[in-house]
């Protein structure tokens, strides 16, 4: 083979070329790495292909496109996403097996980007893919994070955290684009000139792009993920270098580099609050002036900005973007304020995930004037013009001392989103109670969704074939068409290939879980599991508590015909959130206990496996019987974990709290385990003298779980370990774990009576994935792109 020729048409002649001309390795010397990487360079050849070319079509049809600015993009492993996408993985298993080698050794050896926490990233991924299925012209906008979250590990039950080294070998998926790098301003003044307010920053940062193609459904379309990295402007003083002080010659690399490190740094400390705000303010910033300049290649007149541009901000971290156009278009395009205000609103909007006001971000003024001082000021002058023309009531997003990037958000979007119905009603209700009378047009739902080619089609190959011999391939593209599943249900032949595909998932994850960890798992168990971020809120500790308190029962009376059992946990807490970090060390002591019972372990084992991410929710979810989804009822937004083992065929039990609703509503309520109080009866709970106390007085069960863990039966070697917790759940408990918990109990024995009836659970779990079509991140964007964007697809349909 020539030195200069190009791939072949033909894919194992692609892969052999990017070994050799590529990476420089010969067969005989390759290892795993080099095969994976070749590839991805052979798959990644020919989305570019598709990527040029819908680039070319957006310009050409100077169509509107849409931002999307967000924090985190947990994209997971894209090779198979990749593969599967583009209609490969029959040509890229043949040929990496004509090699000798594992096909699915290949692929598990790539990394996970490392660009989210949880469920906000994961659908920031999944809208990214379904932009591209549905030909949307999008670019994501976010952070290149050297070393994302942090790689989790446990050392004596507590969580520990350590870089996440994901970007230490070359990412074969992303191109950087050197040409599209901005120099951004921090700190310094604003001083008066010629009348005009002029921001002098006293320190500069350069963002630099790298771009990675997403590709859609049959690759029909590829889109553009742009990630920004941090670089000094002046990286290296070769006087310092010179004079020995050689470290201190890079140290401004270093700080520049520190904004693309980690993400979410802990911010407990007023340098971390900084660099938090930093962060938030450089993507966001870096991505504004991207859209600028991509607008003004093509156009003359900034007035047709809203014409052109959608921005969507996920969640209050790009809060700042809104301001910062402003900036742009009146302090150095020259339009008055009033106007440049207007076309912002004309092109913002924004999408709330959370009804926790504490979560709402803000910041200290003297923080902010420190870092922004020009956007404080705009901030005034936007609070001036929302007062002026709302005179009837004053919401401000400056007051108090703080910014409100909640309010700011809203104050600057032209439409503002829930992502669940009950959490869109409620935001009109609470955080945005004011803001909603003031413009009450501006609220609209648009229930999450995700992407059922990674989260069906790619993750349960199994029950996808099963899905595709029954009624066609066409579901992948339009998630609703497995409602034709369900007159299939009923097909005992059908129903016993379907309890099959679930028995082979829990086998593998058993096989990876003692290969891996050095567990054991009763496979014929109720697999019961809760993966999401640690979060009070979430209640963990309800989901631990029971199993304590089921335990306990067991012991009492080991011969009752108990139904085995096996509860998975998985997520991370946030370094600072010690009340999180608590709950995992709990579980963690709690499971020490109860898997070295040998008179209860064969009944009940607890499992806790570290360093949760996308690829382990990938064997998780199709493996699970059971979807923990308990948080209480108006504290979460949606939720898409739930969509995601729903669509795999596990039930739910949980309240009524998120896209929880919706679910219930569509599988049936025979088919969801439900439990808990409602909106209403939690608010009006929480104001009940000592609810708590009364609760674990009401319970025995509950009152003996609590007692446990008072009284140090999981923490022996340091009895008062989980004050804290005890404390919580016998005081303010503003969750409610201790109220919900009995009704909690009450819920998980009729998930064991219904266990033991296979045939029974089978046909719930098929129901489950027949009525869940409708949770197609495809469905969301296309509402998005009606009631929000006005943007149009700029394929056909097939």
């Amino acid at each position: 083979m020539a030195k200069d020729n190009m791939p072949k048409t033909d894919f194992r002649d692609a892969i052999l070329w990017h070994l050799t001309y590529t990476l420089g390795k010969d067969p005989d010397h390759a290892q795993i790495f080099d095969w994976r990487m070749a590839l991805s360079y052979a798959v990644r050849d020919r989305i570019v292909d598709r990527w040029m070319a819908a680039t070319r079509e957006t310009y050409r049809a100077d169509a509107k496109r849409v931002y999307y600015l967000s924090m985190e993009f947990l994209i997971g492993r894209l090779l198979e996403d990749n593969i599967v996408n583009m209609r490969l993985a029959d040509e890229a298993r043949s040929a990496i097996e004509s090699f000798g080698l594992n096909y699915r050794s290949v692929l598990l050896d790539e990394p996970d980007a490392a660009l989210g926490n949880g469920g906000l990233g994961r659908l920031a991924a999944c809208f990214m893919e379904s932009l591209a299925t549905l030909g949307c012209p999008a670019y994501g906008y976010g952070i290149r994070y050297e070393h994302g979250l942090f790689r989790q590990s446990f050392a004596d039950g507590r969580q520990h955290e350590a870089p996440e080294d994901w970007l230490q070998q070359p990412y074969a998926w992303e191109f950087e684009r050197p040409e599209a790098a901005f120099t951004l301003g921090f700190g310094g003044r604003v001083v008066s000139r010629d009348g005009k307010a002029v921001w002098e920053p006293e320190n500069f940062v350069k963002s630099e792009a790298f771009d990675t193609p997403v590709v859609g459904w049959k690759g029909r379309w590829a889109n553009t993920l742009r990630l920004w990295s941090g670089r000094a402007v002046n990286p290296f003083d070769l006087e310092r270098f010179n004079a020995g002080d050689f470290a201190a010659a890079a140290e401004n690399e270093a700080l520049a580099r520190t904004i693309s490190r980690v993400l979410y740094p802990e911010d407990s400390t007023e340098k971390g609050k900084r660099l938090r705000l930093t962060q938030e303010y450089f993507f966001s910033a870096a991505s504004i002036r991207d859209i600028l300049r991509r607008f003004l290649s093509d156009h003359a007149d900034l007035r047709l900005l809203p014409q052109k541009v959608a921005i969507q901000m996920n969640d209050t971290h790009p809060a700042i973007a809104g301001p910062e156009l402003v900036r742009l278009l009146h302090d150095e395009h020259g339009l008055p304020f009033e106007e440049a205000l207007h076309i912002t609103q004309g092109c913002v909007n924004y999408t709330n995930h959370t009804l926790l006001p504490e979560a709402l971000e803000s910041w200290g003024e003297d923080l902010f004037a420190s870092l922004l001082p020009r956007h404080l000021q705009l901030i005034d002058r936007i609070d001036d013009a929302h007062a002026k023309a709302n005179p009837s009531r004053k919401v401000a997003a400056r007051g108090e001392g703080r910014v409100k990037m909640g309010e700011l958000s809203f104050i600057m979007a032209n439409r503002v989103n829930g992502v669940a119905a009950l959490h869109t009603g409620l935001m009109k209700t609470t955080v945005f109670k004011e803001l909603h009378r003031l413009h009450p047009e501006r609220i609209v739902n648009e229930t999450n969704g995700v992407t059922p080619r990674r989260w069906v089609h790619s993750c349960n190959p199994r029950l996808s074939t099963l899905i595709t011999d029954t009624i066609g391939e066409g579901w992948v593209g339009d998630l609703e068409q497995l409602t034709k599943l369900e007159p299939h249900i009923d097909n005992p032949d059908w129903l016993s290939r379907f309890t099959e595909v679930k028995a082979l998932n829990k086998a593998d994850l058993c096989d990876w879980i003692t290969r891996d960890h050095g567990l054991m798992l009763n496979p014929q168990a109720i697999f019961d599991v809760q993966i999401k971020r640690i979060h009070e809120y979430k209640r963990q500790h309800l989901n631990i508590l029971e199993a304590i308190a089921h335990w306990q029962e067991i012991k009492d009376n080991p011969g009752a015909g108990w139904t085995p059992r096996v509860k998975i946990f998985g997520g991370k807490a946030a370094p600072g959130y010690f009340f999180a970090k608590d709950i995992i060390r709990l579980i963690n002591d709690v499971s020490v206990v109860v898997n070295a019972d040998a008179q209860t372990n064969e009944l009940l084992q607890v499992v806790y496996l570290p360093n949760y991410n996308v690829t382990m929710a990938e064997r998780l979810i199709p493996a699970a019987d059971l979807s923990e989804q308990v948080s209480t009822a108006g504290k979460e937004a949606s939720g898409t974990g739930n969509m995601k083992f729903a669509l795999n065929g596990a039930l739910t039990i949980g309240t009524l709290d998120g896209a929880n609703v919706e679910i219930r509503e569509r599988v049936g309520a025979d088919n969801f385990f439900l439990f808990g109080m409602t909106v209403d009866e939690a608010e009006a709970r929480r104001n009940v003298e000592a609810h708590a106390t009364k609760a674990i007085a009401a319970d025995p069960r509950l009152a003996r779980a609590v007692d446990a863990i008072r009284s140090g039966v999981f923490s022996p070697s340091e009895p008062d370990r989980y004050a804290g917790i005890v404390a919580n759940l016998t005081g303010a408990d503003y969750f409610l774990v201790a109220s919900d918990f009995s009704d909690y109990w009450r819920a998980q024995r009729e998930v064991d009576r219904a266990y033991a009836d296979a045939q029974g659970w089978a046909r719930m779990a098929a129901l489950n994935v027949a009525r869940s079509g409708w949770f197609s991140s495809d469905r969301t964007i296309r509402g998005y792109m009606a009631d929000i964007w006005n943007a149009k697809s700029l394929i056909g349909q097939e």
